[in-house]
C-alpha cells in the first residue's frame, strides 16, 4: 500500500514512535491524550504542541505532518498492544491455541482501547484511512509481528523452510475486517463465538 505522505518522512515518523528521545516521547504522549479526548478531526498540531509543552516547530521538526504524527502515535500503541498480546498467549502450549486466543484478545483490546476503539466509534470516517489506504505501515507491522511467531512455531516443528507471511497477512486482514465492519452472522462481541470462529476457520490455516 502507498501512503499520502512522503516515504522518508513516514519512515522517520515510525522511528520516532519507537524512540527513547524524551521530547519525542512527550509529543507522542500528548498526541495520544489529545486524539483520545477530542478525536483526530478536532485536533491540530498546535493543540498537541501546547499539551506537550513544546513549540509547533519542534513537533514539525520531528514529524513533518499531522498525518505522520497520527501514524507514529498509532504505531506506538500497536507496539504496546503486541506486548500485551504476547503476555496473554505466552503460556498457551500450541500455536493453534495462541492463534485462537490471540484473535479474541486482539478484538477485545482494540474495541476497548481509548484511542483505537474510541476513534472507530466516534470518527470512523476519519480513522478508516489510517487502517486501510494509509494503513500500510500498521498492517506491515502487524503482519511482521505474527509472521515472527508463526516462523518460530514452524522451526520448533521442523518446518523452517515454509513462508508463513501469506498466512499471517490473511489472518490479520480477517481480524481488521471484523473490526471495521462488525456486522456479521457471527457475534464477535461474544468471545466464545469469536473463539469458535478462530478455532474453526483461522487455526486450520496453519496447515494450509
Amino acid at each position: 500500500m502507498r501512503t499520502d505522505t512522503n516515504d522518508s518522512a513516514l519512515t522517520r515518523a515510525i522511528a520516532e514512535s519507537q524512540t527513547q528521545d524524551p521530547t519525542a516521547r512527550r509529543i507522542l504522549d500528548a498526541a495520544l491524550e489529545q486524539f483520545t479526548l477530542l478525536g483526530l478531526r478536532r485536533s491540530s498540531v498546535d493543540d498537541v504542541a501546547k499539551r506537550a509543552g513544546v513549540s509547533r516547530v519542534t513537533v514539525f521538526r520531528r514529524f513533518q505532518t499531522k498525518d505522520n504524527l497520527v501514524m507514529a502515535t498509532l504505531l506506538r500503541e500497536h507496539g504496546r498492544f503486541f506486548q500485551r498480546l504476547d503476555a496473554a498467549v505466552a503460556a498457551l502450549p500450541t500455536m493453534e491455541e495462541r492463534v485462537v486466543e490471540g484473535f479474541v484478545v486482539a478484538l477485545r483490546h482494540t474495541r476497548a482501547h481509548p484511542l483505537f476503539g474510541g476513534l472507530l466509534r466516534l470518527e470512523p470516517e476519519v480513522v478508516l484511512p489510517y487502517m486501510t489506504v494509509r494503513g500500510g505501515s500498521t498492517l506491515s507491522a502487524t503482519v511482521a509481528y505474527l509472521t515472527g511467531h508463526l516462523r518460530r512455531a514452524q522451526q520448533a516443528e521442523g518446518r523452517p523452510d515454509e513462508d508463513p507471511r501469506p498466512v499471517a497477512e490473511l489472518m490479520v486482514r480477517v481480524a481488521v475486517s471484523f473490526l471495521l465492519n462488525p456486522a456479521s452472522c457471527i457475534e464477535m462481541e461474544d468471545e466464545e463465538q469469536a473463539r469458535e470462529f478462530a478455532r474453526r476457520y483461522l487455526a486450520p490455516l496453519l496447515d494450509a
